[in-house]
């Protein structure tokens, strides 16, 4: 999964209400002194609170990262039967790993629909429901369609993690620290990941569940104490709610009112922009908008990331890596954190055509430097003492493939898409391709097994660097940079 997913499904100054209810003028609001005002307005708002409640709601995404990792460290523990006394072939491993991408496929426009109707605050909560459904029945499994199941619900809380989280925080936060408050989510997801590498090396196999299991719990817990966003109780006619949640978020030392007063003009604004999808794809910015999204959602999932995270552990094995293979997963998981860390450190200072163009291509290299060696195990003669001293190559090489799709490929697919898709139709287009990224990642964590045994290991990575190669060409010919310039402006470099 890789960034924001979906902070994209719903634009992040506007919110996405399809109605705005009882909306109310300002004259009511006791005018403050001048001098207050003025005193209020140089200060500026409160930084602390907004970051807590994005942690808070961003464990939503840590939770879904583990639901993600859960399988790479206890593989074999489920393909020996040590997990439940359930003992599975490659086939049913391989919908162990897929049933979450399809729970996932299936929640992205549902939830944007409930993030409107209920509010993004409560359908947030709301994922405890999939969560604990979905964990208790993977503790309790007696069959393997228990497993699946299971995995099928905690998929589902995690699909809809991409959207409301994203949406939270994107709506609760000031705009000078919207980028960086947007990366939390990738970031949450990767040290999810991390933690499920860890504790998978270190507990045993039901513990380690039990262990993942707890994590939604935490969530619901320090969450439950966070407000809802200002913009969803405007649309909704709440101006006294929406007043109170920006107090708490910005602190009494800010002009809330003239906030409250900008973000429901957005939202009327627009209200009045929406035009029908026919005419929508009339034009030629749009159709190339939707090009690009779709091309860079393809090219992520079979630059084979799912893959790499659902069967880390599984890859070094085959590897023949001269390293645990639980301790080589562990290193992969804390590259893939560190480096989401620092994308979101330089992704508004480089942008983001030079780092998608550079993260496919360094992917390319890694995938086929890790064909080879795995060419080198499988079709030649090559003796074993040899191969052991090369062992390190698998791991240099998913380490550096990590590295860079979490710089690149992984969070800005997600980001280009609320940059080059104009308001009135990015929650559809969106959600559109949230669903799109979905479905290809459930084709290739389903297949990835399967096709290793029918073609080999190496011909799948040799495959794999041929798609990123292609990414970066596609990049390079057809993506714009959207670095410091507004949707018209892309939209006019689309349009020619």
């Amino acid at each position: 999964m890789s960034q924001d997913k979906v902070s994209l499904l719903r634009d992040p100054a506007v919110g996405v209400s399809t109605s705005l209810e009882g909306a109310r003028t300002y004259d009511s609001v006791e005018p403050q002194p001048a001098q207050e005002h003025n005193s209020q307005i140089n200060s500026g708002p409160r930084r602390l609170p907004q970051y807590v409640a994005t942690v808070t709601a961003t464990l939503s995404a840590l939770s879904a990262g583990a639901v993600l990792g859960w399988t790479s460290p206890i593989q074999s523990d489920i393909e020996h039967g040590q997990f439940h006394n359930i003992t599975v072939n490659s086939d049913q491993m391989g919908w162990i790993g897929s049933f979450v991408t399809l729970g996932g496929m299936i929640m992205c426009v549902p939830t944007g629909f409930l993030c409107d109707l209920i509010g993004r605050k409560k359908t947030l909560l709301l994922l405890i429901v999939p969560f604990a459904i979905g964990w208790s029945l993977i503790l309790f499994a007696k069959t393997i369609v228990m497993l699946y199941l299971g995995r099928f619900f905690t998929g589902m809380a995690a699909g809809a993690s991409c959207v409301a989280a994203p949406l939270y925080t994107s709506e609760i936060s000031q705009k000078e620290i919207r980028g960086t408050v947007g990366s939390y989510f990738q970031l949450m997801v990767t040290i999810g990941i991390f933690l499920a590498y860890f504790f998978g090396k270190f507990l045993t196999p039901m513990n380690y569940t039990i262990f993942c299991a707890c994590l939604p719990l935490v969530f619901l817990v320090t969450f439950a104490f966070q407000p809802e966003t200002p913009a969803y109780c405007l649309s909704k006619g709440l101006y006294d709610d929406a007043l109170k949640s920006l107090v708490r978020l910005r602190g009494t030392s800010h002009n809330n009112e003239a906030e409250l007063a900008e973000i429901e003009g957005a939202l009327k604004e627009s209200l009045e922009n929406t035009i029908s999808m026919s005419q929508t794809l009339r034009k030629k910015a749009n159709l190339m908008a939707f090009l690009i999204a779709f091309a860079l959602m393809f090219f992520q999932q079979f630059s084979g990331i799912n893959a790499v995270i659902l069967y880390t552990s599984d890859i070094f094995t085959s590897a023949g890596a001269n390293l645990d293979a639980k301790t080589a997963a562990i290193i992969v998981g804390a590259f893939q954190a560190v480096a989401t860390f620092v994308s979101s450190l330089v992704i508004d200072k480089l942008g983001r055509k030079i780092l998608l163009f550079v993260s496919s291509l360094v992917m390319a290299l890694s995938s086929f430097i890790l064909a080879i060696f795995f060419t080198l195990k499988s079709r030649s003669s090559i003796d074993d003492d040899v191969l052991n001293e090369i062992g390190f190559i698998p791991i240099v090489s998913l380490c550096v493939f990590v590295v860079v799709f979490s710089i690149g490929l992984g969070p800005i697919p997600w980001m280009i898409s609320s940059e080059i898709f104009t308001p009135e139709i990015k929650s559809v287009a969106s959600s559109a391709a949230g669903t799109f990224n979905w479905f290809l990642a459930f084709l290739v964590t389903k297949f990835y097994l399967q096709v290793n045994e029918a073609v080999g290991e190496d011909s799948t990575f040799y495959a794999f660097s041929v798609m990123s190669l292609f990414s970066g060409l596609f990049v390079y010919w057809v993506v714009p940079e959207t670095k410091g310039k507004t949707v018209e402006q892309v939209q006019e470099e689309l349009e020619r």
